[in-house]
């Protein structure tokens, strides 16, 4: 555990993790900044860390096919608080590395397995990234115009918040369970369940007037009053003026004569000609400076790039070798979290040796050859030609 870690919320809890692919590394990058010693085990087919999550982590490498490779996790997992995997169901079974074997000589042992279908199910064992997940939820069907293809938002909806943070909220939940009982338990956490959740607000209003089909609604897109537009140097502005005060704000900044009735759908097309013929009047710094203040919810649309010279963002912003990187969150008054250096080196022999285990064994357990190696599609990933 690193100095900076030692007063945070989680010291002392320490996380194995065996997972690989983007949600679980970023539910444990979050575990790591709250202050959890995270130990992750690579090796096998398993593909490259990504780098922006390594935050505060220590990296080491099993051969989990070989004997000595599970009977050091086995020993690893017997130190730890947490396990969180994230194999096809019956694949950590399979590997000596399921719930059963673990928790045989650790029953306080949490154990998350956090799956893209969940443990059961027709489609327990199909493959899928982010985009699957939100597509059978619902959540895909409902994003973006209404006469275009739905939209992807990234893979920040499925993989971090219905998956990542979804399975941080278990072992969260757990721990402070068990602080009751002293047990452990498994956590099912699947990406469609958590895409499910994230949506529940919109599950009622489907095919209603709030929400009438893709594209379609309040907060879909096609209402005037959130939405972007477009500015006269190509940039665009977010407009969030959905209540009164804040349309009303919108329309006398913009000086448009007199209010409409905003929740009239039939004043939308002309509300949408109004304000889309003004944005394009003046380029989009020049609008963010004029609503800076006016409390009706339009602010510039940063591209990623820009993100960090805003004031607010660089207030709240945190720092590694000299430039702003995504903020440990959330805040906290005591005991004040903050991200951890990245150290992606493998530190195998050491936390090997803490174990008890001798050269051979080590030698054994992990393959000098296998430490570092990379298979897999990386992050960012290499384009051919």
């Amino acid at each position: 555990m690193t100095a900076t870690q030692s007063k945070r919320p989680l010291t002392g809890i320490r996380i194995v993790d065996l997972t690989r692919l983007a949600p679980g590394p970023y539910g444990t990058m979050l575990l790591s900044d709250l202050g959890a010693e995270v130990i992750v085990v690579g090796g096998g087919r398993a593909g490259p860390p990504v780098s922006t999550f390594a935050r505060g982590k220590t990296f080491i490498t099993l051969d989990l096919k070989s004997p000595e490779g599970r009977d050091a996790l086995q020993r690893l997992a017997a130190t730890a608080d947490v396990v969180l995997e994230g194999f096809r169901p019956g694949v950590a079974d399979r590997l000596g590395a399921g719930y059963e074997a673990l928790s045989s000589t650790n029953p306080g042992l949490i154990y998350c397995s956090l799956t893209g279908y969940g443990q059961d199910g027709p489609r327990a064992q199909e493959a899928g990234h982010d985009i699957n997940y939100l597509a059978y939820t619902g959540v895909l069907g409902s994003i973006g115009p209404v006469d275009r293809p739905p939209t992807l938002p990234l893979n920040a909806i499925a993989d971090m918040a219905g998956g990542g943070m979804l399975a941080v909220i278990g072992i969260l939940a757990a721990l402070h369970e068990r602080s009751r009982t002293g047990l452990g338990q498994r956590i099912d956490a699947a990406m469609v369940d958590g895409c499910l959740s994230l949506i529940a607000m919109h599950f009622p209003v489907w095919r209603t007037e709030a929400m009438p089909g893709r594209g379609d609604g309040l907060i879909a897109g096609n209402a005037p009053f959130y939405r972007c537009y477009e500015c006269a140097d190509g940039g665009h502005v977010a407009v969030g003026s959905l209540e009164p005060q804040f349309f009303a704000a919108l329309w006398t900044t913009l000086d448009l004569g007199a209010l409409p009735d905003h929740m009239d759908r039939r004043t939308w097309p002309e509300i949408e000609r109004q304000l889309d013929a003004a944005f394009r009047s003046q380029p989009r710094d020049a609008w963010a400076a004029l609503f800076e203040g006016k409390q009706a919810c339009v602010t510039p649309v940063l591209l990623p790039h820009e993100v960090w010279d805003d004031p607010q963002i660089r207030t709240r912003g945190e720092q590694q070798d000299g430039r702003f990187v995504v903020p440990a969150i959330p805040r906290f008054s005591r005991t004040p979290i903050a991200p951890c250096p990245n150290d992606t080196s493998d530190r195998s022999v050491e936390v090997l040796e803490a174990l008890g285990l001798g050269a051979a064994q080590i030698a054994a357990a992990s393959p000098a050859d296998e430490r570092g190696r990379e298979i897999g599609l990386g992050w960012p990933p290499a384009f051919n030609g």
